[in-house]
């Protein structure tokens, strides 16, 4: 389904290119979401995996983000992220700042497999 909005946003990194990235580079990430996780040994932060036509993105999300978004995290089948990108040892995760859903004709999602 990202595919057939790509030339609609131009701006949005596909995941095949973060390893192009900079760290601390602040960019925005789109897909179906495919994982929700909140860990319990992970002080509340959240992890987003999404995936776009060529491969699967992930985030990270605050405690007081995580509330701030709550419904549109726990809801929307597409995000759109904007965040700074982490950069360990080629493990890359966008460390969201702006999280907003990706509404379109086109996309229609699959379940999330979501683990609390």
């Amino acid at each position: 389904p990202m595919k057939l909005l790509r030339e609609s946003l131009p701006n949005i990194w596909r995941a095949i290119d973060l390893v192009h990235a900079h760290h601390g580079s602040t960019i925005q990430i789109a897909g179906n979401v495919i994982c929700r996780q909140r860990p319990g040994t992970a002080k509340g932060f959240v992890f987003i995996s999404l995936e776009d036509e060529t491969g699967v993105s992930n985030a990270i999300v605050e405690p007081d983000l995580f509330e701030q978004f709550r419904l549109v995290i726990t809801e929307e089948a597409f995000l759109l992220i904007e965040g700074e990108v982490q950069n360990s040892d080629n493990v890359i995760l966008i460390k969201a700042r702006d999280i907003r859903p990706l509404v379109h004709e086109q996309l229609v999602g699959s379940e999330s497999h979501d683990f609390h």
